[in-house]
Order: C-alpha cells, then structure tokens, then sequence
C-alpha cells in the first residue's frame, strides 16, 4: 500500500475522511456512505477493553468489503474507569422493550466514549490531511446514549474546529452523520443500497464466546426489529 497520508488522484488532492469503524451495523453503513461521496476512507476502531471485542474482526471484514484505504485499531483501556456493563462486571440487560430501553440511559453507556473516539479521530484526520469525520450516531432507534445526539455533534464540530491546526487555518472540519435522523429498518435498507454486506456486522453487547449475538441485549433487539421492518 502506497502511504496513506500521501495520495494524489488524478484531478489533484484526495477528498478524506475518518470513520469510527466498531463493526457494528450504523459504523459500517456510515463508512460505505462516506465512499459513496467520493471520499477516500481511513477507518479506525478501538480496543478498549470491550466485553464484546468480538466486534474488532467484525470491523476488520468490514474495512475490507467496504474498501477503506486504512484500517487503524487503537488500543485503550476504559477498564481502568469502568463504570460501564460494556468495561466491568455488570450484567448487559437483556429481553427490555422499547419503553424500557427509552425511559433512562443504560449500564451499556460508556462514560464519555463517543467524545474520547472522536478525539482521536481528530488528531488522526488531522496526521492524515482529512478535514471530515464521520460517526454512526442515531437519535430514532437507539439505546438513548447522551453522546448520539445532534447537540453533542454539532458541539464537537465546534470543539474540533475551535482546538486544532487544521480547524484554525481552514474552519471547515466536519462532522458526518447520514445515519443521524434513520430508523434502524431505513439504516438496512440504506446498507443494502450501498452495497454493504450487513453479515458482516456485528451490533450484540454481549455475544457468546465464539461470537454469536446474544439475542437479547438492546443492540440485538434494535437490529431484529430493523431489519424486520426493512422486509
């Protein structure tokens, strides 16, 4: 591979962006959506300590099918905060109904997670000469995490082009969110649009050891019910 932070298409300098892989469903359809706009596409997924970290190989098929151009994973370790059923001895909640899943946020919530990634990814897309992001966030069929919603990404645009190099000389990082206003069922259908092999994905909080979703967890019961309604 040709260095990735030094590519040149043939009508001048190459249009990229970093996406926020985990190998769930949103990241994958949202990484496929940036290719689709012409961007050349730098993936980066996180080890941090995870109970689920079978999403990590899940990511990697993904970054192959879809045809980044890179695929960075970062290793962190949010155990040492814990605080989370995702990072700690705490039971992933399991056979919830909407109302439920809607009436508070959820153990699954990692403290802070989707502001420590997209800093990341800032100083990464800043190495890289990517003036563009883009994350999965929902605020339709979601598990009602703080850091999903339109507020907190516009608040982070601001911070990104407010805190860095990149930001101060051009003002134009943005953030992408093309999955921000879907329903799960129109995520589907968008990922089979684009061309997206959605077995590839894995969206479970907490599968059996060889990787198989649970079935249960909020993650499985959202994706079910989408893909239900996507026929």
């Amino acid at each position: 591979m040709s260095d990735p932070g030094h590519q040149q298409g043939a009508a001048g300098p190459v249009r990229r962006a970093v996406v926020l892989l985990s190998g769930g469903l949103d990241s994958a359809v949202t990484a496929a959506w940036l290719r689709r706009e012409g961007f050349a596409v730098h993936a980066l997924s996180f080890d941090y300590g995870q109970r689920h970290s079978v999403e990590l190989q899940a990511a990697a098929r993904v970054a192959e099918q879809v045809g980044v151009i890179e695929h960075v994973v970062q290793r962190i370790d949010l155990r040492a905060f814990g605080g989370s059923a995702l990072t700690a001895d705490i039971a992933v909640p399991k056979d919830r109904s909407p109302a439920q899943m809607a009436s508070s946020i959820p153990v699954t919530y990692v403290p802070a997670r989707n502001t420590i990634f997209l800093a990341f990814a800032l100083a990464f897309a800043e190495v890289r000469g990517a003036f563009d992001l883009g994350i999965g966030v929902n605020a339709i069929d979601y598990s009602g995490y703080p850091d999903c919603r339109p507020e907190f990404i516009a608040a982070f645009e601001r911070v990104a082009n407010l805190a860095t190099r990149a930001g101060v000389e051009s003002g134009h990082i943005r953030l992408h969110t093309p999955l921000q206003d879907l329903s799960k069922a129109q995520i589907v259908r968008l990922g089979r649009e684009l061309g997206v092999d959605l077995s590839l994905t894995i969206s479970c909080y907490d599968p059996w050891a060889d990787g198989v979703p649970c079935g249960r967890c909020d993650a499985c019961e959202l994706r079910a019910r989408g893909f239900a309604e996507a026929g």
